[in-house]
């Protein structure tokens, strides 16, 4: 048999990808991945005691997408959620984002969002452009705050300075001078409510794709025919890494389950300043589900090496550089798609990988008989 393709990757990219083409092409798909289950990092299950967690860290899905909401919803019905996120510093939990209340903590007493206003703007340090993150969350909230909240917990994720990486990886975080205490702004924020696994099984359940798990691309390539190649996978490793390895941030997860309702007052604590791990994450908070216990969530980032898995692209002119190489070897691929975070080396939200997909979708030419 002769598939018309091969798509390397069951995430977002490749399932989507997967179900546009047997849908609505009646295109053959055959879905690899080297993991053992569909979904990617994106994928969920029932641990030991029951409860739903995320192995590979949480994973709150929201946007302001229609389309994507419209797409997606063929495949689950969804349950409404708020993610809520606090910080530990200075031997306390702090509401985070900043916001109003993050304020009056500080501030020791009630307050208003026109003397937060006011303060803020006492604060900051005046930069028309900021050029990196440092300078963007100085140039929001001063360096006070970028201390307690921003400073350690970005060096610990990345490895690098604040000054070190592209504006948009603090930048992301919004500051607000009401008491909005969301960690996400998007109009949809939802859970898929039998999870995400069970809504990438429907994805991929069509009667023209196949999935293969614990399949080495690299092996499956020489084993299989097929037309045109969907390649979602790190896109260094594609290339042999010939232009030499790019910069990746890998993570690993220390998993406990405890005897008791919740462990934690919100979903996520971040520990700018305290400990090794980032964050801990307490999904039951966000799943809604009724148990006697609960499991936590400690995440540490760590330097990627071959053999761990690449979680983040590096935010930073260097490895731009670097990733331009392989985009213009990309490009000169035939019969060669190259979608997804991994592959375009970029730092995509779920939604957004949805998005690109189909958009990538659109964009394929039909195959030739």
């Amino acid at each position: 048999m002769t598939w018309d393709y091969l798509i390397v990757g069951a995430g977002f990219s490749g399932a989507v990808l997967a179900e546009r083409l047997a849908s609505q092409r009646g295109s053959t798909c055959l879905v690899i991945d080297r993991r053992d289950h569909i979904g990617g990092n994106a994928y969920d299950k029932r641990d030991a005691a029951g409860v739903i967690i995320h192995p590979y860290g949480p994973h709150y899905f929201r946007t302001n997408s229609d389309r994507v909401i419209e797409y997606l919803s063929q495949f689950t019905a969804w349950h409404p959620v708020e993610y809520k996120v606090l910080s530990w510093t200075h031997g306390q939990h702090w509401q985070f984002p900043i916001n109003l209340n993050t304020f009056e903590q500080l501030l020791g007493r009630a307050s208003t969002s026109e003397e937060m206003e006011r303060t803020l703007a006492e604060w900051r340090v005046p930069i028309a452009s900021p050029r990196n993150s440092e300078e963007v969350i100085v140039s929001q909230v001063g360096w006070r705050l970028y201390e307690m909240f921003f400073k350690n917990y970005t060096r610990k994720q990345w490895r690098r300075d604040p000054s070190d990486l592209d504006p948009s990886v603090c930048g992301r975080i919004p500051v607000r001078t009401n008491r909005d205490d969301r960690f996400c702004e998007e109009k949809f924020q939802a859970l898929p409510r039998d999870g995400y696994a069970a809504m990438f099984a429907k994805i991929l359940t069509h009667p023209k794709i196949e999935v293969r798990l614990r399949a080495d691309f690299r092996e499956v390539r020489q084993q299989v025919r097929y037309k045109r190649l969907i390649y979602t996978g790190p896109v260094d490793e594609y290339f042999d890494r010939c232009e030499g390895a790019l910069p990746w941030r890998s993570l690993r997860f220390e998993t406990e389950t405890l005897n008791v309702e919740y462990s934690q007052p919100a979903m996520q604590v971040n520990f700018p300043n305290d400990h090794d791990y980032t964050r801990v994450v307490e999904m039951k908070h966000a799943t809604g589900q009724k148990l006697p216990v609960t499991t936590i969530v400690r995440e540490f980032p760590q330097d990627y090496a071959p053999g761990l898995e690449p979680y983040y692209p590096i935010p930073a002119p260097d490895a731009r550089a670097l990733y331009a190489k392989y985009a213009a070897r990309a490009a000169a691929e035939r019969d060669v798609t190259f979608v997804g975070r991994l592959a375009t080396y970029r730092y995509y939200n779920m939604d957004q990988c949805v998005a690109a997909a189909l958009a990538e979708f659109e964009k394929l030419a039909p195959l030739s008989a």
